[in-house]
């Protein structure tokens, strides 16, 4: 099996002896604590999964800088993107300040339990200029429309570094448990399929035909043992369609349409970025922590209006270091049914086409469709999927 970024063994953050657990728990009762933001709760579960191996906890501000900058750490290994534990000012008490040791709060979670124990090396005030740095590099834009940009600007401008211990995976266990799973379950599963060679395929959206068929031509093209569809479960921007919906419907899709024991559904605790090439890198690294051989890249990846380029997310591969990932990635085109062919096909294989030619239909149509009742053409989504994708919006036009 293809190993671990960064280390020969995926070494998680998750604090596995269930007595060294407690210990741990018990002592942050006595500590001084902290209720963090979202993202930096979702980074915890991340590193806690080992899907950010090999990193031990949240960056300084001069290695968010050097990711930001340079796509790398300052000692050479490469990350795409800062995880930071950025607060407001007004919430770094002297006793944060000052201690050795902190809890760190869920803020996703009633009651805001403790998530981590977190070794705090620096306590330090990212300035105007370094904020603006992490932001264009990172989402290459400053505009606060975009979902990513207002999520890393609104949390504040100090940030927490430091090792962390992680105590649990937040909601993700509870809401999602034949869903969520950490890298190493992912490795476990796939070494007992006996898989050698396995696709993965990113998705924070229902997969409609289109996405169905680029899953098989990938697995076909690479000769691939298996397919890790992997869905994303934490937060989205609105409008995007919740996590269980999602769920069902793909594993719904993959019941009817995929051969049996083709297909490992997973999914992972993280908040959609909308980062665009540079979340399509960081998805490449949480994959090869998984255990997976290949990446599918498709149009747009991990993008979000009209801020990158259809095939950006694809073309940051080309500027990685040979040898900096061990995953390869799938370069995929616009996918569509084909009224000529009767199927659907990778739209770059087919320069005889014309637009009228495939069956395209706009997210808004799709969404009015559905809260409508009216039934999706069969081309373009599975009549299954369509029919638990219409029950969750005709629900959300009922609320």
């Amino acid at each position: 099996m293809i190993k671990p970024h960064g280390s020969e063994t995926l070494n998680p953050l998750y604090v596995v002896d269930e007595t060294q657990r407690a210990a741990l728990l018990k002592e942050a009762e006595g500590l001084p604590s902290l209720v963090i933001c979202s993202a930096a709760a979702a980074n915890a579960v991340m590193l806690g999964s080992g899907y950010f191996n090999p990193l031990t906890g949240y960056m300084n501000v001069t290695e968010a800088m050097s990711v930001a900058e340079k796509m790398a750490l300052p000692n050479g290994l490469f990350w795409p993107t800062p995880v930071m534990n950025v607060v407001k000012a007004e919430q770094v008490t002297d006793d944060i300040r000052n201690a050795k040791r902190i809890a760190l709060r869920d803020p996703n979670v009633e009651g805001n339990p403790v998530l981590a124990v977190m070794e705090v090396q620096a306590v330090e005030k990212i300035s105007p200029e370094q904020m603006k740095t992490l932001v264009e590099q990172t989402f290459r834009t400053q505009d606060t429309e975009h979902p990513g940009v207002a999520a890393f600007t609104s949390v504040g401008n100090v940030a927490l570094s430091g090792p962390i211990q992680v105590l649990n995976f937040s909601y993700f266990e509870k809401d999602f448990p034949g869903t969520f799973r950490t890298a190493w379950q992912i490795r476990d599963e796939i070494a007992q399929a006996g898989w050698e060679k396995v696709v993965a395929f990113q998705t924070r959206n229902p997969m409609h035909r289109a996405h169905e068929e680029l899953c098989k031509m990938a697995k076909e093209a690479v000769n691939a043992d298996g397919i890790l569809i992997h869905m994303l479960l934490g937060k989205l921007k609105k409008g995007d369609i919740p996590a269980d919906a999602r769920d069902a419907s793909i594993r719904k899709m993959v019941e009817l349409y995929f051969p049996p024991n083709t297909v490992l559904i997973t999914g992972y605790g993280f908040d959609m970025l909308y980062a665009g090439p540079r979340e399509a890198a960081l998805h490449a690294v949480f994959r090869q922590n998984c255990g997976c051989t290949h990446l599918i890249v498709g149009r747009d990846h991990a993008g979000v209006g009209k801020y990158y380029g259809p095939f950006d997310a694809q073309a940051v591969f080309d500027d990685i270091p040979k040898g900096a990932l061990e995953i390869e990635i799938f370069r995929a085109d616009h996918t569509a049914y084909s009224r000529k062919l009767n199927k659907v096909v990778m739209m770059r294989d087919h320069p005889d086409h014309k637009p009228e030619d495939y069956v395209f239909l706009s997210g808004t149509k799709v969404r009015e469709m559905l809260t409508a009742g009216e039934a999706l053409p069969e081309e373009f989504a599975r009549p299954e999927v369509a029919a638990i994708l219409a029950k969750h919006y005709q629900s959300e036009a009922g609320e």
